[in-house]
């Protein structure tokens, strides 16, 4: 079921989500059905669980979004449940990231270049799995909003205060957004 992305300035952004309880299978399918609908509404390359409202480490992923541009992205798509960050390189990247919980902003974010990440698939099968360039991108990017975290948080403090403006607008309700979306305090 399509569910509508909330936006800056929901509370549910910016809590930490608890762990997906592994028992409840058929709930978490149906988190990962929504999310998986929800994202192909959206057009967007990544969602995670907070941002549907649901504070629970559940994540989806899309390369297929992005493989004009990075070709290597085609057919990459993943389910991460219960995701653990096991190793990252020191060697950092800086990509401009936007987020469908912060529409219609876009900043330059340093981030690992690489990751190597544990977590269970959509068949609960456990996983170990190494990503780098704009996988690892799209994959950390989701992660973040697991912990609370959003993009704008890893920008340079220059760059924040250019966005201020735009962040206080869209937690005020003042922006509109092609896909379904909510604010909720």
């Amino acid at each position: 079921m399509i569910k509508p992305i909330y936006l800056y300035g929901s509370e549910v952004l910016r809590r930490k989500a608890a762990l997906a309880d592994l028992n409840k299978k058929e709930e978490i399918t149906g988190l990962v059905t929504d999310l998986w609908d929800t994202l192909a509404a959206s057009e967007g390359c990544g969602l995670a669980a907070p941002q549907i409202g649901e504070s629970v480490r559940v994540v989806v992923v899309d390369g297929d979004v992005m493989a004009d541009i990075y070709p290597y992205l085609k057919g990459f798509k993943r389910t991460f449940i219960n995701p653990v960050v096991l190793e990252a390189s020191d060697e950092k990247v800086t990509y401009n990231e936007g987020c469908l919980s912060v529409p219609g902003i876009y900043c330059d974010v340093v981030r690992p270049k690489s990751i190597k990440v544990e977590y269970y698939n959509e068949k609960f099968e456990k996983l170990t799995e190494d990503f780098d360039n704009f996988a690892a991108r799209m994959v950390e990017h989701e992660f973040s909003h697991l912990e609370g975290e959003l993009f704008t948080d890893l920008v340079a403090p220059i760059r924040r205060k250019l966005v201020a403006k735009k962040l206080t607008g869209i937690s005020a309700g003042k922006v509109q957004t092609r896909y379904k979306s909510k604010l909720v305090k």
